[in-house]
């Protein structure tokens, strides 16, 4: 588990005659990057409803992924940070990777948070309204990281986990739970409680036991 690359991106009108403003379209970055509480340093966070803040520092994005949305949907010559990430990683993919693992990658200390729920600025990047509702049923979502350490870090610096999230709810998982079409009272108990989880995802489990 290792940076491939990693990317930051500027703010820019992205729409089609609509004034949107993102930092979607990232691009790879030489050497050592600052990485801090709010994320890298460069990186531009338009909207941190979605992407930024303490629960959302970092994007991450694994490659093995890249293969198979060229398998499936024929998107030839992807580049890293095509899907907006700031890391894009060798393995971690997410039916590997647990809420609440801790991983040191260069000189800093990392752990997840959630999935990536993706909005229509994805759809936008790839020229397709649609993509983002495709994207999100794959459960090929991605992951934030918490930044507990700063630290530098650069492509090829390799993760090393810390400790497992204590209950192991994978980040698949808990995309297909809250956002999909998983159904499961009781590991919706264990995500209302699980306190690596972004604040907004444990509100979301409460509520989806409610309606349980």
């Amino acid at each position: 588990m290792k940076i491939l690359a990693v990317s930051i991106g500027h703010e820019r009108e992205i729409g089609d005659g609509v004034d949107v403003q993102s930092a979607i379209f990232k691009k790879p970055v030489d050497g050592k990057v600052m990485l801090r509480l709010g994320g890298l340093d460069g990186d531009v966070q338009t909207d941190v409803k979605v992407h930024g803040g303490v629960e959302r520092a970092v994007l991450v994005y694994s490659w093995d992924n890249y293969d198979i949305w060229r398998q499936e949907l024929g998107l030839e010559g992807l580049a890293y940070g095509e899907f907006g990430e700031n890391f894009t990683v060798e393995g971690m993919v997410d039916g590997d990777v647990h809420i609440g693992d801790l991983y040191r990658v260069g000189d800093a200390v990392v752990e997840i948070t959630h999935g990536r729920i993706p909005c229509h600025k994805l759809g936008i990047r790839f020229g397709d309204p649609g993509f983002p509702k495709i994207f999100l049923k794959s459960l090929r979502t991605g992951f934030f990281l918490r930044v507990l350490e700063e630290g530098e870090v650069e492509a090829g610096d390799k993760f090393k986990r810390l400790a497992i999230g204590p209950e192991r709810v994978t980040v698949k998982e808990a995309v297909d739970l809250l956002h999909g079409g998983g159904v499961d009272p009781e590991r919706l108990a264990v995500l209302a409680d699980l306190s690596a989880l972004a604040l907004s995802w444990r509100k979301r489990a409460e509520r989806k036991m409610r309606q349980e």
